[in-house]
């Protein structure tokens, strides 16, 4: 469940996928994940959350049969698999997927830091100016 800071900073990562329209319902309201999970009975925060631990496939299956119990929106009979798949990728990766992801990337991109770059040019620039300028050794 979203902490009160969650709900002041403008939302959390989940809300993408909570808040995506499932469809409209007999009565031609407007059916959002949120509200689809609430009417089974499920937390919608806790569900979203376990679906976005899962491996996407896994997230895809058990979202799938959730809303395989759903009769209220005449659309999941006919297109389940593709507003299945389209709810899935709303959902935020894992932390631990984006964590290795996040520190494979600058390894493997072999590019040097703005730090690593600015002490670079800082020695050469002090090379050049001993070199030019020259010293008497006696620190003038």
């Amino acid at each position: 469940m979203p902490t009160m800071d969650d709900m002041r900073l403008g939302g959390t990562p989940l809300d993408p996928f909570l808040y995506a329209t499932v469809g409209e319902d007999r009565n031609g309201n407007v059916v959002t994940v949120l509200s689809t999970l609430a009417r089974l009975g499920v937390e919608p925060w806790d569900a979203a959350a376990e679906l976005a631990e899962l491996t996407r496939d896994e997230a895809r299956s058990r979202l799938g049969d959730m809303l395989a119990r759903f009769r209220d929106v005449p659309a999941l009979g006919h297109d389940h698999g593709a507003i299945t798949q389209r709810l899935i990728e709303l959902l935020p990766e894992p932390a631990g997927r984006r964590a290795s992801r996040a520190i494979e990337r600058p390894a493997s991109a072999g590019m040097m830091g703005i730090g690593s770059i600015l002490a670079v040019v800082m020695l050469i620039l002090y090379l050049a100016q001993a070199l030019f300028l020259g010293s008497d050794g006696a620190g003038n």
